[in-house]
């Protein structure tokens, strides 16, 4: 942390760290994040000296953060027990025998 950091933010640093590690990010990778995360936050507040456009103007770490977080579909899309769940819900027959890309086109296809 910068010299001069306040009290929150040492916390904010700490906290941002155990995190990764336990995530499994290296020592070094969290210690890394960490520093990122509270400088975007320092920049976005006031609290530095220069702050980056990308800084000040991108969403907050926090919000993408949130946006991360949780029961999200991730790059691969829903899940196949998710997809299953949907199916159920919409009373698809032969749902328990459809692998992932065959659930998703039988919704798809009740959909239209």
């Amino acid at each position: 942390m910068p010299a001069g950091s306040s009290p929150k933010r040492e916390r904010q640093y700490e906290h941002i760290r155990k995190s990764a590690q336990e995530r499994g990010e290296s020592a070094e990778r969290a210690k890394e994040i960490a520093a990122r995360t509270v400088n975007k936050e320092r920049a976005r507040s006031g609290e530095a000296k220069t702050a980056s456009r990308s800084s000040t103007q991108d969403m907050s770490s926090s919000r993408r953060g949130g946006q991360r977080s949780g029961n999200r579909v991730g790059s691969q899309g829903p899940t196949r027990d998710q997809l299953y769940n949907e199916a159920r819900q919409r009373g698809i027959e032969g749902r328990s025998r459809m692998n992932k890309d065959e659930l998703q086109r039988a919704l798809d296809a009740k959909k239209g």
